[in-house]
């Protein structure tokens, strides 16, 4: 009995993954006004009626989605320091981490979310503590660190770290023609942006 109930539970938490994964990819790129959950439903090739036997609303799983995509992207930046290599390597590293489209759909939800007016309170609240911390703030340790060593242009690294990102965030953002993974491999052009010429 205990062995069909966990396999029961295993089930569901399953196909809840699987309506997850297909919001994700629907949300971050219809924002949660476009979205409908007929086109999740589709996305996670399953029916409309079966969706709702799992969620009450595309906004519960929106929500539920900005949440873990939050988590998701302190974590990544938590990891930064422990990331291998010189300051070089590790925002290097970071970049590919936000371009891989494993994540990028994260990184993406979390800016269609900052940028709609629409969300569910709850998903603003989260936004509202992610929107307190110095997110570039983080960097700022790392990129001094890579400018005594040479490796980053002199300048004021704030506004050079917001650059690199405001290039990077709108390169998640556009819809292009480029084969998948494209960008991944052009990350050292990316770092050109605040990165010293190799002697």
């Amino acid at each position: 009995m205990n062995t069909l109930r966990t396999s029961m539970s295993e089930s569901v938490d399953e196909r809840r993954e699987q309506i997850k994964r297909a919001a994700l990819k629907v949300f971050a790129k219809q924002g949660l006004t476009g979205a409908k959950m007929s086109s999740i439903a589709a996305e996670a090739g399953i029916s409309q009626g079966l969706s709702y036997r799992y969620f009450s609303s595309k906004e519960e799983i929106f929500t539920m989605l900005v949440q873990e995509a939050l988590e998701e992207a302190q974590s990544a930046i938590q990891d930064l320091q422990n990331l291998p290599g010189s300051p070089k390597d590790k925002l290097k590293a970071f970049t590919q981490r936000m371009l891989d489209e494993s994540q990028k759909a994260h990184f993406m939800l979390i800016q269609v979310a900052m940028t709609s007016e629409d969300i569910p309170a709850q998903a603003k609240e989260w936004l509202t503590r992610y929107s307190a911390i110095d997110t570039i703030g983080q960097f700022v340790p790392l990129f001094k660190q890579g400018q005594e060593i040479g490796e980053f242009v002199e300048g004021e690294p704030q506004r050079l770290l917001f650059l690199y990102f405001s290039v990077v965030t709108g390169l998640m953002l556009q819809d292009t023609p480029a084969s998948p993974g494209y960008w991944m491999k052009e990350v050292d052009m990316l770092l050109k942006i605040i990165a010293k010429e190799e002697t």
